[in-house]
């Protein structure tokens, strides 16, 4: 089940905070016993919808929900790739990292990470999209309703990469 109420909670702690596009959202979670799978640890799947958690307060704490609800517009992912590297046990406290690193045309391309004891645990590179009935809407159109510069920062020559072979990956697939 979605994490509802865990999620009006978050966004309700840091919405009114707001923060500047190139900004980094820090969270604070708990891995309670809804979020570990058998080996007690905190489950791949629920890391995922942990990740949402963390996009969504960062997208209401730069404008992008307010800009959204206003244009009838939806985020949604449109690929993603995760590291994961150290385990998080059931009742650890961690804390999540979230931050958009850039843009193209089409897509926004943020950067998620989760910090225990000083030490990443996993880190994702999520590419996202905002929607309309039309498909995605570009990014300078988002960015004039956020006010912010349409120049995309230079992205990590590690993302270019990643975006460069998603660029080769048979569409679709033939399974």
């Amino acid at each position: 089940m979605y994490p509802v109420i865990r999620l009006v909670a978050h966004v309700a702690r840091h919405g009114r905070n707001p923060l500047p596009l190139d900004g980094t959202h820090i969270g604070h979670h708990i891995c309670w016993p809804w979020d570990i799978d058998p080996w007690m640890e905190l489950n791949n799947g629920r890391t995922l919808t942990l990740y949402d958690l963390g996009r969504v307060a960062m997208f209401h704490r730069i404008g992008a929900v307010a800009a959204m609800r206003r244009n009838g517009w939806a985020p949604a992912v449109a690929g993603l790739s995760v590291r994961f590297r150290r385990r998080v046990k059931v009742f650890a406290r961690f804390e999540m990292r979230s931050r958009i690193v850039g843009w193209d045309d089409r897509f926004f391309y943020s950067e998620q990470g989760m910090v225990r004891g000083g030490e990443f645990s996993s880190h994702a590179l999520v590419r996202l999209a905002i929607t309309d009935g039309n498909g995605a809407v570009p990014t300078a159109r988002v960015l004039a309703e956020l006010g912010a510069d349409p120049e995309s920062p230079p992205l990590p020559e590690w993302i270019a990469a990643w975006i460069a072979a998603e660029a080769q990956r048979p569409w679709p697939p033939g399974l």
